[in-house]
């Protein structure tokens, strides 16, 4: 069985204490001997020993930033095949958005390695984050229409752009969203990210026709991020 890696979420302030459910992740990460992927050791210390956590966990960091991630990606994904989990900590916010653990989280889905994060209250910057896809320029494509030619028109439209797009709709059209998206281009890789954050979350990485046949449950709260062209 392999391992999954676990996006960290910490606050952006120096006051904020860390959820219990991201308290609780780490310390069973810590059990559990995870990798402890971190982007800066200085800010990572004090941060770790302001939130309490154990001082003797931080001998085990491991740096993962834009100096060591081309040395360590391939090795760390080994571990993670292996059946070792990991977790992955930017100096403050969120990791993989916007920052070098993109192409791990990238690389996770290729290997079919699970991706999740521990509560962040922004719902569309997680979803980019988990995608792994490259999101140095996105766009916020928000609701697209209800009528059936206004809807392919937008997508048509979507589809071609050459940034990552993120797409919104009510939960009962998803099956016909991803029905629409595969009329229009089946091989585009897609992430759909349902009930992020919820016990019943489930996040998926591949093109329209994969994601009809794997998604049980069609009406679910999502977002759908579209690789770039």
């Amino acid at each position: 069985m392999t391992g999954q890696l676990t996006l960290i979420p910490t606050p952006i302030d120096d006051l904020s204490p860390l959820c219990q459910k991201t308290m609780d992740t780490i310390l069973l990460g810590i059990e559990k001997k995870d990798l402890i992927l971190v982007e800066e050791h200085k800010a990572n210390r004090r941060r770790w020993i302001q939130h309490g956590l154990p001082r003797e966990s931080i001998e085990d960091f491991v740096l993962y930033n834009e100096h060591t991630r081309d040395q360590l990606k391939h090795e760390v994904i080994m571990d993670l095949k292996k059946g070792r989990n990991a977790m992955l900590l930017s100096d403050c916010g969120l990791p993989a958005f916007c920052d070098p653990g993109q192409e791990l989280v990238d690389l996770c889905h290729q290997n079919k390695i699970k991706v999740t994060s521990t509560p962040f209250s922004n719902s569309i910057a997680l979803a980019i984050a988990l995608s792994g896809f490259k999101h140095d320029k996105f766009m916020f494509e928000g609701f697209i229409p209800v009528k059936r030619e206004d809807r392919i028109a937008e997508l048509k439209r979507i589809l071609n752009n050459t940034v990552t797009s993120v797409i919104m709709d009510t939960p009962y059209r998803l099956g016909r969203l991803l029905e629409e998206v595969g009329s229009v281009d089946s091989a585009r890789d897609l992430f759909l990210g349902l009930d992020l954050n919820q016990s019943t979350e489930e996040v998926h990485r591949g093109n329209a026709s994969y994601m009809l046949k794997t998604i049980r449950e069609l009406k679910r709260e999502f977002i759908l991020i579209v690789g770039p062209k």
